[in-house]
């Protein structure tokens, strides 16, 4: 059996898991330790885990118009590392009750932009930083009109300040190509649809 065909690692022993932070987020350290490739456990190591809730985003897509609703907000882990850290993103939100992911999607989208999905198109999911932390994202498609859609929106107990803006299709995907939309969730969520546009105008339309 070559090393390529071997079976991949399953093992993971936990030895010890530490609350380091309780905030609105949490930070916990865990000791471990975990199967190898090469065969037998790994020596024990400690890594810091960012405790998150996991998120719902959503790309809202009116496939008559062909545009696309896009927000602007405040985002603190963009200080510093960008000359402007007020980004432009998917409508979003995380699952924090006894929810399911398309119940924070339907939520979020009148919170957070004042538009009412029809329709939600599951995209993908995935982690966007496993290497230290637990978030899980559900990506979704939309489907809403876009008209009478835009201006100032969020909720005022949770300090949400957020800008709607309708876009072109082609507006938004440029967007990416140059760099101002930067997130993973709006690239992820905006090239898959200029992959699947044709399939979605023609269900959706």
């Amino acid at each position: 059996m070559t090393d390529i065909a071997k079976a991949a690692p399953t093992a993971v022993e936990i030895v010890k898991r530490e609350a380091c932070f309780q905030g609105f987020y949490k930070l916990d350290r865990v000791h471990l330790r975990h199967e190898l490739f090469a065969g037998g456990m790994s020596r024990e190591i400690r890594r810091e885990v960012f405790v998150r809730h996991d998120a719902v985003c959503v790309l809202p897509y009116d496939p008559q118009r062909d545009e696309v609703v896009l927000i602007e907000q405040f985002r603190v882990g963009a200080l510093g590392k960008t000359d402007n850290p007020w980004l432009i993103e998917l409508v979003a939100g995380l699952i924090d009750r006894d929810e399911v992911p398309e119940e924070v999607a339907h939520r979020e989208g009148e919170e957070e932009a004042g538009v009412t999905f029809s329709s939600l198109w599951p995209i993908t999911r995935y982690f966007p930083s496993p290497g230290g932390s637990t978030e899980f994202v559900h990506l979704y498609l939309g489907r809403c009109s876009t008209d009478g859609i835009g201006g100032l929106h969020g909720l005022e107990e949770e300090a949400e300040d957020i800008k709607v803006t309708v876009w072109a299709y082609e507006d938004a995907l440029q967007a990416v190509r140059d760099g101002r939309i930067s997130n993973a969730a709006s690239i992820i969520a905006l090239q898959w649809l200029a992959l699947n546009r044709a399939e979605v105008r023609g269900l959706w339309s």
